[in-house]
């Protein structure tokens, strides 16, 4: 595929942008490249290799959770104006 001027200015007013004439004529050349670069990963023989989401064989990496603070709940509920039972008590707010 060859890039014209004619695309990028396609593709400029699609994206709403207002390239300047040298952005342009860089567009085209980064363009160019990306699409060589695509051509020469095409000629790979790929057929035997399976396909991957990605590099690393990572399979749930995360680590255990582990509670550090603890229950806190009667400390936490002396710092309320108001309580009732395990709850902050607040305002009716809906009538």
């Amino acid at each position: 595929m060859i890039i014209t001027d004619s695309l990028i200015d396609y593709i400029s007013d699609l994206s709403r942008l207002e390239l300047e004439e040298d952005e342009k004529q860089q567009a085209k050349k980064d363009l160019t490249d990306i699409l060589n670069y695509m051509d020469k990963l095409n000629e790979l023989d790929t057929k035997d290799m399976s396909e991957m989401s990605h590099p690393f064989d990572n399979h749930n990496c995360f680590r255990e959770d582990q509670v550090t603070n603890g229950d806190r709940r009667e400390e936490v509920l002396l710092n309320a104006p108001e309580s009732k039972g395990d709850y902050f008590r607040v305002h009716k707010t809906v009538e």
